[in-house]
């Protein structure tokens, strides 16, 4: 692997740990600092987030002027600058500034690290970096989550504050190294202004329909945090401790398998692995919903949850990686920043509707909101093979780069030949033609 996405990689993992320590006291510790109530922190702390939104399109348009490398560090800054907010944080209003900052450099970094991996990775090396990347920030979240534990045992106010400056610490970490990586020639030229904003991309109606393809199953990715929880304690009457070991299963199966899978997948059509991706995730989903309807039997509901994880978990690994490589694939060049946050809505929307979307599901019916789920994912994987023709080719099907030997010109001194040494040339090649190790 270059060094640059070594270094890559580096700063992913630096800045999941970093997010991993905060993750487990987001609502606890302004409760902890303000004193207010935690339905008061929630309600504010969504106001605050929705600045996300706003981040995104200015984030796709810097990305495009700018490039992609200068706004991924740019977030980094503002929201270990927010973070550094925090201790200051003594009331409503202070607190809805301090996230709103954090909350506008969160929506930049989908869009900006998406076409930054674009820019450092071509063909199935996209696929592969993508699938390390999630590799490594899954094991950086298991370990800052750990260390928040671990912390939150002791329960002091320096404890929260001195999370609360890791993570901050951790942002500028990432910001200096992910700063720091050299860019190929593709990802330094200059970049033209371009004319017509955001017209260009909703003119792209087969990338649109890519996005709008991705929405079910966004809302399928959300039931692990979302509706699992409440479903397996309230539903099935299970213990709650499953909860954390099924979430276990899931994170640990991702950061173990994702780049194993992905080397797998890259000899495949990229729309066909994540279609069949989304039809795992609905099986998923179907067998979620027998559990509620066959049986109450302890030994029947642990096997099932855990085995209905496992296949979630899979889908997940097909789908995840290879859906990002398509669609930094699909995206022109030109306008990559503005397509891919055009895009990161089909995400951000549905993660910002399911709380509500799946509580109210669940509670007309629990077993109907598996079903309308699986219904959702497979219906997404369907369109997926449809909408395939109308993409780009070299979106569809990744090239892999590989090394070949060929031999030098012949020279000659005084008269006679002189052959060189092989020579080692990038080619670019079918991956379907080449097997990928």
């Amino acid at each position: 692997m270059s060094g640059s996405r070594t270094r890559y990689l580096v700063g992913m993992a630096v800045d999941a740990t970093g997010a991993g320590l905060y993750l487990p006291l987001s609502l606890l510790y302004f409760h902890h600092v303000t004193g207010m109530p935690i339905a008061q922190v929630g309600v504010v702390m969504t106001a605050g987030a929705l600045f996300a939104l706003v981040g995104n399109p200015i984030a796709g348009t810097l990305v495009d002027r700018l490039g992609a490398r200068s706004v991924v560090v740019g977030g980094y800054v503002l929201r270990a600058v927010g973070f550094a907010a925090y201790p200051l944080v003594d009331s409503a209003t202070t607190m809805f500034l301090a996230v709103a900052l954090v909350a506008v450099g969160d929506g930049s970094f989908p869009p900006s690290i998406q076409a930054l991996v674009a820019e450092i990775a071509e063909g199935t090396a996209r696929d592969k970096l993508l699938a390390a990347q999630r590799s490594m920030r899954n094991a950086g979240l298991g370990l800052g989550g750990l260390a928040a534990g671990g912390a939150l045992t002791i329960g002091s106010d320096a404890a929260y504050t001195g999370i609360v400056l890791a993570t901050g610490v951790a942002y500028l970490a990432a910001a200096v190294i992910i700063g720091t990586i050299p860019l190929p020639a593709r990802g330094r030229r200059g970049r033209a202004a371009i004319k017509g904003g955001y017209r260009e991309v909703f003119a792209n109606k087969p990338f649109l329909a890519l996005a709008l393809v991705n929405v079910p199953i966004a809302f399928g990715y959300m039931v692990l945090a979302v509706a699992l929880p409440v479903y397996i304690t309230q539903q099935l009457h299970a213990a709650t401790g499953l909860v954390g070991a099924l979430y276990a299963v899931n994170t640990i199966g991702i950061a173990v398998l994702q780049i194993p899978v992905t080397r797998m997948l890259v000899r495949y059509r990229r729309t066909r692995a994540t279609a069949l991706g989304a039809l795992v995730i609905g099986a998923s989903f179907v067998l979620f919903a027998l559990l509620g309807a066959v049986s109450s039997a302890t030994a029947v509901l642990l096997v099932g949850s855990f085995v209905a994880t496992a296949l979630f978990t899979a889908g997940e690994l097909m789908h995840g990686a290879t859906a990002s490589a398509l669609v930094s694939s699909a995206a022109p060049v030109e306008t990559r920043g503005r397509h891919l946050s055009v895009y990161q809505f089909s995400w951000a929307i549905p993660t910002a509707l399911a709380p509500a979307v799946l509580t109210a599901l669940l509670s007309a019916s629990a077993i109907g909101m598996w079903l309308v789920l699986a219904a959702g994912v497979v219906g997404s994987a369907a369109a997926m093979v449809r909408l395939e023709p109308r993409l780009p080719a070299d979106a569809v099907r990744p090239k892999a780069v590989v090394t070949a030997a060929v031999p030098r010109p012949v020279e000659t001194v005084m008269g006679e030949p002189v052959v060189g040494g092989p020579v080692a040339v990038e080619t670019i090649v079918s991956a379907r033609s080449v097997s990928v190790r």
